[in-house]
């Protein structure tokens, strides 16, 4: 019998921090109790350590398209696939992840969602993976009963691009209320990238028209009130359709503040953010080209201001989640773009959440414990369908465990990043803190900081339909 015990760790749950034994059977949580000595197990001493649920990451974007949807050429897809995506993700303390199947206009939600968990049956993951579908076109006949059927197969968020009118991926509002009526009746979750794309394509066009190539030039012709007037509108919609909605990667103050004024008046709304916009400000958009374009993410990097406004919303409540929206994208990729309306968009990050987190919240004052695993494990978990099997530690959920020793120093480089990406925007960063040990179903893969299975355990995870968190 598969047995594994964690010995003498604090363990961190979202409700409370206690010292106690873990044990695993089989891949789950069997017994959680002082001086648990089982016959046959195998021990790891996690004295002095946290002991931690394996993060939740739910916004990535592994093997991604840019674009042109079905564009096969080099630079057309994020440059981490599942396998080493994923091996990062594990690396980093994240044993589940959600990414986005893609339909390209014309194709069946049924025929997009094979296709990506096909990708997953060619490149098996070394985490569980759930999927979104991402919508782009409800024109078909029988789109909205195809859609409905989504939650019959685990996929229970139905994501939304209200930004980026120049590509297939843009909906109008017809659209997303179409889409929000559909999840109201099959249980799911509307998930919208919030930003107004006809406002942006005016700016953008003018921009480039007067020579205004720059990277910082992004972040100019997508002002944070594009941002917040699009959350006003997924709020109004989705709640005349009666659906819950959540709300991608929140940037800026104003934003935060549209979520906080909908929550208080009723809306079934939730919303995250990213660590790059706690960790960063809009300079990093200034300066060298190629350097500055590293840091290019939709929406921007705000100026001074936005990050303390938008840690004391994760305080509060008014945000939920913090995930990763990792989307990796080559250097020279980047650099070959002439203006920055081609650079392409997303920064990587599956790796570094937890432990600059860790960081910048716990480390520096601005978070607790439990605070922090609500936000990058419990929450995310419950918002989609996986809690309590994932995202705490509990008698019966997965044996998704994450040994943190909060005294190991740690500077992040990209020459040490699993990531198939050759840069990251945290290179140099210093800490105190950092993954030791990570157990997936109840088998160590990362030990040491190092990936150590033998090979990719993971695979496709259905979830359950939304159910309203408590």
């Amino acid at each position: 019998m598969n047995r594994l015990l964690i010995t003498g760790g604090e363990v961190v749950t979202e409700a409370a921090t206690y010292t106690a034994d873990v044990l695993i059977q089989e891949g789950l949580v069997v017994a959680i109790g002082r001086d648990l000595s089982p016959a046959d197990a195998v021990v790891v001493d996690a004295t002095g350590k946290l002991v931690l649920p394996g993060c939740v990451d739910m916004h990535t974007h592994l093997e991604a398209p840019h674009n042109e949807l079905d564009d096969p050429s080099e630079g057309a897809v994020t440059c981490d696939g599942f396998p080493d995506g994923s091996i990062a993700a594990a690396v980093g303390g994240t044993t589940t992840i959600v990414d986005f199947a893609t339909q390209s206009p014309g194709t069946s939600f049924q025929a997009t969602l094979e296709q990506w968990k096909q990708r997953l049956r060619d490149r098996p993951p070394a985490v569980d993976v759930g999927f979104h579908m991402i919508v782009t076109d409800m024109a078909y006949p029988g789109a909205e009963d195809d859609l409905a059927r989504m939650c019959d197969e685990g996929v229970t968020s139905y994501k939304l691009f209200l930004a980026y009118k120049e590509s297939p991926l843009w909906v109008d509002d017809s659209t997303l209320f179409r889409v929000a009526q559909v999840a109201a009746k099959s249980g799911a979750l509307v998930m919208a990238h919030a930003e107004n794309g006809g406002a942006i394509e005016v700016l953008q066009e003018q921009a480039l028209q007067r020579g205004d190539t720059a990277p910082i030039w992004h972040s100019y012709t997508r002002p944070v009130r594009t941002e917040s007037e699009a959350i006003s509108r997924v709020a109004t919609l989705c709640g005349i359709a009666e659906a819950p909605a959540y709300i991608m990667h929140v940037s800026c103050r104003e934003a935060a503040e549209v979520v906080a004024y909908e929550r208080d008046r009723g809306s079934r709304l939730w919303a995250e953010t990213c660590p790059h916009y706690l960790a960063f400000t809009e300079d990093k958009l200034l300066g060298d080209w190629s350097e500055a374009a590293k840091y290019l993410v939709t929406p921007p990097i705000r100026e001074n201001g936005h990050a303390d406004a938008l840690w004391a919303a994760l305080r509060d409540g008014t945000l939920s989640v913090v995930s990763t929206d990792h989307c990796p994208w080559l250097t020279r990729w980047k650099d070959a773009a002439t203006d920055f309306f081609t650079i392409p968009n997303g920064v990587p990050g599956i790796e570094n959440r937890l432990e600059v987190m860790y960081e910048l919240g716990v480390r520096q004052g601005r978070l607790d414990l439990t605070r922090l695993v609500d936000l990058l494990c419990a929450a995310p978990a419950r918002l989609f369908g996986m809690f309590p099997k994932k995202g705490t530690i509990a008698i019966g959920s997965s044996g998704d465990i994450v040994i943190f020793d909060p005294r190991r120093e740690k500077v992040i480089t990209a020459d040490e990043e699993m990531s198939k990406c050759d840069y990251t925007i945290y290179e140099g960063f210093r800490m105190e803190g950092s993954v030791e040990t990570v157990v997936f179903g109840g088998e160590i893969i990362v030990r040491d900081g190092r990936y150590v299975a033998q090979f990719e355990r993971g695979g496709f995870l259905p979830r359950a339909r939304f159910s309203e968190p408590s």
